[in-house]
């Protein structure tokens, strides 16, 4: 019965929470990352005038593809906020480490989150579309 209780109090359980919650920040920064160098060799290729007949459609295509992923990367950031705060809410005060900032990783993954819609703002606003 001791060990049942001492389970319930455990400082892990918080941290295995954060560490989660980390890895999620991680994949929405590649996702992030990866729609940036997606959109952008679009207009890379544009640029570099490999052929003389480029499809334009094949650039906002790369548009496209490249905000999508910025925007699910965006998402999936968000998303992994609500849950890391929805999940802390359960634990008890003796399972949350004390002299602890808890609301530092939900801080960063709104920070990356409004950037990245910043970001695909930009891009949309940008000279992306332009034929």
């Amino acid at each position: 019965m001791e060990n049942k209780i001492a389970q319930l109090y455990n400082p892990q359980v918080f941290f295995a929470a954060e560490r989660t919650l980390l890895a999620w920040q991680r994949s929405s920064i590649s996702f992030i990352a990866l729609g940036f160098v997606i959109e952008k060799f679009g207009i890379f290729i544009k640029y570099l005038k490999i052929a003389n007949d480029i499809n334009v459609n094949s650039v906002q295509a790369s548009a496209f593809i490249g905000i999508f992923f910025i925007a699910i990367g965006s998402l999936i950031c968000l998303l992994s906020a609500i849950q890391y705060q929805a999940f802390t809410k359960t634990l008890s005060k003796n399972e949350l480490p004390t002299r602890y900032f808890i609301f530092l990783g939900p801080l960063v993954s709104y920070t990356i989150f409004f950037t990245a819609i910043g970001l695909a703002t930009w891009l949309i606003i940008s000279n992306s579309f332009v034929m």
